[in-house]
């Protein structure tokens, strides 16, 4: 195995969304991912969205480069199985409710008894501790509870969210960060195994910019905005006149009066008053409301080929559709494509972000259900007679 964290091994104790992805980061750059899953049905993610073939094709990208082991944590066979695999690891990743893995023997105290060394990544709604941290909680609730949902829409209507599950997403950046930081202290300082405890309604909060302090020293609540950018000005969304839309972000000085000037309007452009952004936002429909003449009375290239040339930071935006014939994300190799079991060919986004001497890399996509139990069990000690009796016992597949 190649790529920068190839002498780590990981086991990966969740389901769905935040540990996987998590762990998916870790296996796309070299980390020995074991998976662990249910032997019954396996992760549910298996079955999520659109299917090939009885799989589901986010379960090809999620699970990528993992090892897939099927054991039934409910049986103290299966327990102690992940016991015996944890012995060997530097990395821990769970979302379970707080307190499952306890019931099941495989706590921190339990496992770091085992492996001093080890770091557990624990990813949970509100966090190992506090009132709430026994409640369940997916992406949408630390999204409604860290402010979020509530700074997400248009004024006029109920609060909106995201079309992906950016809550979960933003905890699993969390969670590496912490595992890899965990990582590097037992490394480099003699430090010892320690929890990372990764709440998902913290980590949305820790993304709300100044949400906190603004309301603490002036008590100012930031409200729904739509597409504008509140206390930035001009950053918005802007209807063209062939009825499709611009994104214009001109918010720097130098910039602002560039924009104004590609759009006719000198007046704005060497007014002393909308010379930084403080006095902008105080005349930001006006601002707006110029741009937005200009955009409406201009079809969309000839406003992207304007502000291009002025160097004006714009662009469309952009479906799906749009996105896989992109010429910059062709140029970058950004969608990769890959082969699916049955041999037909499947476009993924590339491994992301890019290192120039390590770089992350797709060795195969994600597997079949307990692909891998026979590997790993072998490789952690057990016999063909041990494994025979696991899945007999069908505490394994």
């Amino acid at each position: 195995m190649t790529g920068p964290i190839s002498n780590l091994r990981v086991i990966e104790l969740g389901t769905l969304i935040a540990a996987p992805f998590a762990a998916r980061l870790f296996a796309e750059f070299g980390a020995d991912v074991i998976k662990v899953e249910p032997p019954d049905c396996g992760d549910p993610l298996r079955t999520w969205r659109k299917m090939h073939n009885g799989t589901s094709l986010w379960w090809y990208l999620q699970s990528r480069n993992k090892r897939c082991i099927a054991i039934d944590l409910r049986q103290p066979e299966g327990q102690d199985i992940v016991r015996r695999l944890v012995a060997d690891a530097d990395v821990v990743i769970e979302n379970f409710r707080p307190g499952t893995l306890e019931r099941w023997g495989l706590g921190w105290d339990t496992l770091s008894a085992l492996n001093p060394k080890l770091i557990m990544v624990r990813i949970s709604g509100f966090g190992q501790t506090g009132p709430s941290s026994s409640k369940p909680g997916f992406g949408a609730i630390g999204e409604a509870l860290g402010g979020l949902r509530y700074t997400t829409g248009d004024p006029s209507l109920p609060p909106s969210r995201m079309g992906v599950s950016i809550g979960d997403s933003i905890a699993s950046l969390h969670a590496v960060i912490g595992a890899l930081m965990s990582v590097l202290n037992a490394k480099t300082n003699g430090g010892s195994g320690q929890v990372v405890d990764v709440s998902l309604t913290e980590s949305v909060l820790n993304m709300m910019e100044s949400l906190i302090p603004e309301y603490d020293l002036y008590g100012h609540v930031r409200e729904r905005s739509g597409a504008a950018l509140p206390g930035i000005c001009p950053s918005n969304t802007y209807r063209t006149r062939d009825d499709k839309f611009v994104v214009v972000g001109g918010n720097s000085d130098s910039i602002f009066k560039r924009l104004m000037q590609t759009i006719s309007r000198d007046d704005l452009a060497n007014d002393p008053v909308l010379a930084n952004n403080a006095g902008r936002v105080q005349h930001s429909q006006l601002i707006d409301g110029a741009i937005s003449d200009f955009t409406v009375a201009h079809k969309l290239a000839d406003v992207l080929r304007a502000f291009d040339e002025s160097q004006i930071p714009c662009s469309p935006i952009y479906s799906v559709a749009d996105i896989v014939v992109d010429e910059q994300f062709r140029a970058r190799d950004a969608i990769v494509t890959e082969t699916l079991p049955d041999g037909s060919s499947i476009k993924l986004p590339a491994v992301f972000p890019r290192l120039s001497q390590t770089p992350g890399q797709t060795r195969w996509l994600g597997p079949a259900l307990g692909a891998h139990t026979d590997e790993i069990l072998t490789n952690a000690g057990y016999g063909a007679e041990e494994v025979k009796a696991l899945r007999a016992k069908k505490a394994i597949v």
